[in-house]
């Protein structure tokens, strides 16, 4: 795109700044339409499951519910509570909201969709979405009450926890693909078994990066703060957790951002474990199928997978949320780190004589 605007005459960095700002466009509109039409789908999927009809008036099947309630959000006021430190206050869900959208720089949609394709992405996304937690403890403090506060130490340490397992669980598929670039990661997934009796795709075929699939998926679950680890709006006593203080669009930004942080964490699973936008199988004529209808398809899947736990999970306790991520997956994650690196030494490597 940036050749076809120095074509049209325009000098280098204007061309490049306005081919990279549509490229960032292309990928933010869909993702915040995709939020929408997710919150749709996962009151839809609650529905069905408590055998409810869920949304079903506005627009054709309720389809246009999700934006109603955006324009209602929209058009209430903005409450600032007296005591609260006003700039920070404001600033939280814009940290929060940015966050999860800067993230997707980095997603491969297919081998050449890429926004930006750099060698490290995936410590970009563990960098970038540790970032999140700033909005949070930012909204509790700055609301100057205490029940906010409690919630967003809760948040805190809750986000904390599961990163440190999703950090050694990311080890072991840096280690078997042997890149930190994203794509990298997905073409290390092709015919992941290495003969063509079943050549499937993806590292969650692997027997000794199935269990870490697992780790991953309900790491994503306890870092995105959904059922059945959604603590920080647990009970009675957090009342609305760390959102309390907040109306309008400021709430309303919490939401896109939670939401965004959901449809990302579908997308890791995917690209990560499950061959991303690769097709399941090996097989020549599955490619003519484009790669971001696959990726598309994965991610979908799992966000079933994401709405079907809250409808049937209890919620956790928080020393159970915090048992599992500190005495179980920490301790889990990092043997086998030692389990893969191990195998890989002696197969790829080999013992010396």
């Amino acid at each position: 795109m940036t050749w076809w605007f120095t074509y049209l005459g325009m000098p280098f960095e204007g061309a490049w700044f306005l081919a990279t700002l549509i490229d960032i466009l292309l990928i933010a509109l869909p993702v915040m339409l995709a939020v929408a039409l997710i919150i749709y789908a996962d009151r839809k999927i609650w529905a069905a499951m408590a055998l409810r009809r869920g949304p079903n008036v506005v627009g054709p099947f309720g389809i246009l519910q999700s934006f109603a309630d955006g324009l209602k959000v929209f058009l209430q006021e903005t409450i600032i509570p007296s005591g609260a430190n006003k700039g920070l206050f404001l600033l939280a869900p814009i940290i929060t909201f940015t966050v999860a959208l800067i993230v997707w720089a980095v997603v491969p949609f297919q081998a050449d969709l890429i926004l930006s394709n750099i060698n490290v992405g995936l410590l970009y996304v563990l960098a970038a979405s540790s970032l999140g937690v700033y909005g949070i403890i930012l909204a509790g403090w700055s609301s100057n009450s205490k029940y906010p506060f409690f919630s967003a130490i809760r948040a805190a340490a809750q986000m904390v926890s599961y990163e440190v397992a999703i950090g050694f669980v990311l080890i072991s598929v840096v280690l078997w693909s042997g890149t930190f670039n994203l794509a990298g990661i997905v073409d290390a997934q092709k015919n992941v078994w290495g003969f063509a009796a079943f050549p499937v795709n993806g590292f969650a075929f692997n027997p000794l990066l199935f269990p870490m699939a697992v780790v991953f998926f309900i790491s994503s679950l306890a870092e995105t703060q959904r059922a059945p680890f959604d603590l920080t709006e647990a009970e009675s006593e957090l009342v609305a957790g760390y959102q309390t203080e907040y109306s309008s669009m400021a709430f309303a930004l919490y939401w896109l951002g939670e939401y965004a942080n959901v449809i990302l964490m579908c997308v890791l699973n995917a690209t990560l474990f499950w061959g991303g936008y690769l097709p399941p199988v090996d097989w020549a004529p599955l490619y003519y199928v484009p790669g971001i209808i696959w990726l598309f398809g994965k991610m979908l899947f799992f966000f079933f997978l994401f709405s079907w736990v809250k409808a049937t999970v209890p919620r956790y306790r928080y020393d159970q949320l915090m048992r599992l991520g500190w005495k179980v997956f920490l301790p889990l994650s990092l043997i086998w780190v030692f389990l893969v690196s191990g195998y890989l030494m002696l197969v790829r490597v080999g013992v010396p004589a």
